[in-house]
Formats: structure tokens, C-alpha cells, sequence
């Protein structure tokens, strides 16, 4: 991926630099979902924002969406599990609450860790 510079109107970035904090990306990673989003709703007229806004602030349904509504929320959810993955310590979540876990190691094998007693 090849980025180029690029100037935004200050009111557009800050609203990108918060709307991003929700999502745990920067203002210019708001931008660019920002675009491929924008990108997707103008190759089909047909797509309809407010139902797939809707499905997507949970308020919606996902099954009388059209194919390539499907499709758009789809690759936000993705977008959205790949930067709560990468930003998620599940190992100090389960400590702090006491709780036992597992994981599997190099090899693939399920490693059980139980919580530590104090």
C-alpha cells in the first residue's frame, strides 16, 4: 500500500481524529476507511446508507440488507475485529478478573493457565 500526502479541510480531520478514537484508528486510517466506504456506495447508486448506517450501530437487520449492503457491512466488521484484535490483551483481561484461560503454544498445543491466587 503506497500512501501519498494529502490535505483535508481542518473540520474534516477533526472530525475524522474523533470519530476515528471510537474505532481505535488514527485520523488519517479514519480518512482512508473513510474513502473505501465512500468508494463502495458510489459503484452502486442502489446501496442504501441509512440501512446499512442502521445495521451497522446495531439497530438494524443484516438479513433484509442487499447483497452488496451485505457486502459493505461485512468489511466493516472486518475492519472492526482486525483493530479490536490487534489492540486486545485478553491474558491481562482473564488475570485481572481471576479467571482460568487457555492458549496454544508454537506447536499448537493447548496450554491451560489458571488464575493466580494471591
Amino acid at each position: 500500500m503506497t500512501s501519498i500526502p494529502t490535505r483535508f479541510d481542518g473540520d474534516l480531520f477533526a472530525a475524522a481524529k474523533s470519530s476515528g478514537e471510537v474505532s481505535s484508528r488514527s485520523a488519517a486510517q479514519q480518512l482512508a476507511h473513510w474513502a473505501r466506504i465512500g468508494r463502495e456506495f458510489e459503484s452502486d447508486p442502489s446501496v442504501n446508507l441509512r440501512d446499512v448506517e442502521a445495521v451497522l450501530a446495531g439497530g438494524g437487520s443484516y438479513d433484509v440488507l442487499r447483497e452488496r449492503e451485505q457486502a459493505i457491512v461485512r468489511a466493516e466488521w472486518d475492519e472492526r475485529l482486525k483493530t479490536s484484535l490487534a489492540t486486545a490483551n485478553l491474558e491481562n483481561r482473564f488475570r485481572a478478573a481471576g479467571q482460568p484461560y487457555a492458549e496454544a503454544d508454537a506447536e499448537g498445543n493447548v496450554v491451560m493457565h489458571e488464575p493466580t491466587r494471591r
